[in-house]
């Protein structure tokens, strides 16, 4: 496979259809048929279902589409390290992360090196643990940030001096708004919004002194920010961490911590052995002075 076969092979991927992506490509609907037909035999597989209206991707297809991605991208972030000067510091600085209060360490120290070299870009990629440490292990993050418990045996990390509060985002008028705290018996009988980071074991799962299967959870989320849709809807009570959803002013919701208290914290991790590009290390070397 070539890179220009993924662009050709994402393009009609995108677009459904070998006309619109031959249009878009500036090249001839033929011409991109006869490159698809080439890539499906050399594959030895079907990537598409070619429909009247539209064409669809196989389970084959889907799985090149994810990897076509992942290769263009670490190719396009490889290129443009390699083509920045030597002596300059710039280009880009990818972080994958979740959502936490936390994280405002890590901007401050994006903000200083941007005062340095203007020149330094900086992309964030908000996913859950797994999706965050596949990009990490793939090449296509530079940093990784973790909340715990995370296993990071793999990695070189720092911690970061804060930490987050675990709590409950409900209704203000919600029975529990009345407590100053939430302890698991409140929540045993509720309706729970729950990550899908914090189902398996944990130290939510822990302090809920139940398994994630004993308890009434209507539903999961990956970002906090779309629970509390279903937290102001009244679909039920969203465990999460505080100072993530804004529950001051006219807000309709409110934040509730659990009893006992429960904290995470958070580490930043690359891999080990890893050759960062200048802006990467600028970075880095900001980060490890704000800590020291």
């Amino acid at each position: 496979m070539e890179l220009r076969e993924l662009k050709y092979f994402l393009a009609v991927a995108r677009e459904e259809s070998i006309l619109k992506a031959a249009e878009a490509l500036y090249v001839s609907q033929p011409n991109l048929s006869r490159q698809m037909k080439r890539l499906e035999e050399e594959l030895g597989r079907q990537l598409f279902l070619r429909g009247s209206r539209k064409i669809t991707l196989t389970e084959a297809g889907e799985l090149l589409k994810k990897r076509a991605e992942e290769i263009l991208d670490l190719y396009q972030k490889t290129e443009t390290e390699l083509s920045s000067p030597v002596t300059e510091i710039r280009g880009d600085v990818y972080i994958g992360g979740g959502e936490s209060y936390a994280l405002q360490i890590v901007a401050k120290a994006a903000f200083a090196v941007r005062e340095k070299y203007p020149a330094v870009k900086f992309h964030l990629f908000s996913g859950d643990m797994a999706a965050v440490m596949e990009k990490l292990d793939k090449g296509l993050i530079d940093f990784g940030i973790f909340i715990e418990p995370a296993d990071l045996a793999k990695y070189e990390y720092l911690r970061l001096p804060l930490v987050d509060t675990w709590g409950v985002l409900m209704r203000k008028d919600s029975p529990l708004a009345e407590k100053e705290f939430v302890t698991p018996e409140d929540l045993w009988d509720a309706p729970l919004i729950r990550s899908r980071h914090s189902l398996d074991k944990s130290i939510v799962t822990d302090w809920f002194q139940r398994r994630s299967d004993e308890l009434n959870i209507v539903a999961t989320y990956d970002l906090l920010y779309n629970a509390s849709l279903l937290v102001a809807e009244g679909v039920g009570y969203a465990v999460g961490l505080e100072h993530i959803i804004n529950t001051s002013g006219n807000s309709e919701l409110c934040f509730r911590p659990l009893s006992p208290k429960l904290v995470s914290h958070l580490d930043i991790a690359w891999k080990k052995y890893q050759v960062f590009p200048k802006s990467a290390e600028a970075f880095l070397n900001e980060l490890k002075v704000r800590l020291a």
